[in-house]
């Protein structure tokens, strides 16, 4: 439907209310609330390649680069879309480095400058001069770039932790030499970028698109996670990593059956004929208005929904050694997983209901 993976992803991170009684959930100001930041690497096509587990004063940016550097999958990733926490100069540097391009939506695009390529060009450019800025610094690139290499390796192979790094290079080192060099490269990189930005809608359309995919991507986490008001009840830190790779498996698994369905009423005829460019180009395998999270599923074990499934796919088996016609039944969800339960639902009628509204 969606054809193959592409080569860019989108980041963004969502705060989860958690229990308070361990090291990593924090109160934050900017979500009114004590809790934890999930922060999330979505491929363009809405499929989750890599989430980890921050806390909520911790760098975007560096959660930024991880996921990029440590996704595990064959995707190569060449750009990935940001908003306005998850990118700054430095950020611009270290991606330009590892060689992935980096694409923020910017809140304060207004307020952005614009720096001068080389000294004495004072006149140049003369519809840009409100914009522009300071000439470039290209001596102290020079002089620091096996330096940049360096730390840029270090990210690359895993020697050092990747906000460790980062969190050596703040405002507050400002004196420090590889600091100053890096804040120049990221000046110039992040100028390029703003100039292709402000002229080619083209980009701003690209950009918003890939930001708008994770965003769905959000708002359907809040959808499936609403057992025990939102939060991760737990203080165990690996409980709550797996309370995290549920919610993945689980929306991984809907845009699965989603694009099968969709593939399925599209291959008639009748229906593809009256689907137009914009039409095609709206869908999204994350969707989950049809789905009723609440209530009793009896679910059948050894049965599989009539999808069409592609030729590289796997018919993978159940691995349980349950009898044909043996049925488990699970309640409504709790976190991200349902729990398995021996409660019968009250009636037939609504056990047709709830199975017909979770199709999928």
């Amino acid at each position: 439907m969606w054809g193959e993976g592409t080569t860019t992803c989108a980041s963004d991170s969502n705060k989860f209310g958690a229990w308070d009684q361990n090291l990593r959930t924090e109160y934050s100001q900017r979500h009114h609330g004590a809790g934890i930041m999930v922060y999330w690497h979505i491929e363009k096509k809405s499929a989750c390649i890599y989430s980890q587990i921050k806390t909520v004063a911790s760098s975007e940016v560096a959660a930024m680069i991880e996921g990029v550097l440590r996704h595990c999958t064959d995707m190569t990733v060449e750009k990935n879309f940001v908003d306005s926490h998850g990118q700054s100069e430095i950020a611009f540097a270290f991606t330009r480095l590892l060689g992935f391009q980096l694409m923020p939506r910017l809140k304060g695009i207004h307020a952005q400058k614009l720096y001068r390529p080389f000294p004495g060009q004072k006149d140049a450019y003369p519809h840009l001069q409100p914009v522009l800025s300071r000439p470039i610094n290209w001596d102290v690139i020079r002089q620091q770039y096996d330096e940049m290499v360096k730390f840029a390796t270090a990210l690359r192979l895993g020697t050092a932790e990747t906000e460790a790094i980062l969190r050596r290079f703040t405002r507050s080192s400002v004196q420090h030499p590889t600091y100053a060099a890096l804040a120049e490269l990221g000046k110039v990189v992040k100028t390029i970028f703003l100039c292709s930005y402000l002229r080619d809608p083209a980009v701003r359309r690209e950009v918003h698109e890939g930001l708008q995919v994770v965003e769905n991507w959000n708002s359907a986490n809040n959808f499936i996670h609403y057992g025990k008001g939102g939060e991760i009840a737990t203080n165990r830190l690996d409980d709550q990593e797996v309370s995290v790779l549920c919610m993945t498996l689980v929306q991984n698994a809907l845009c699965l059956i989603n694009t099968l369905m969709i593939q399925r009423v599209l291959a008639e005829p009748a229906w593809m004929e009256r689907m137009a460019a914009e039409d095609l180009r709206g869908l999204t395998p994350l969707i989950y208005a049809h789905v009723n999270p609440y209530g009793v599923f009896r679910l059948d074990m050894d049965e599989r929904l009539a999808l069409e499934w592609s030729a590289c796919a796997r018919r993978a088996r159940p691995t349980c050694s349950s009898r044909r016609g043996r049925r488990s039944t699970a309640s409504g969800a709790s976190g991200a997983c349902w729990n398995a339960t021996r409660r019968r639902p009250a009636s037939r009628a609504m056990s047709r209901r709830t199975n017909s509204a979770t199709s999928y």
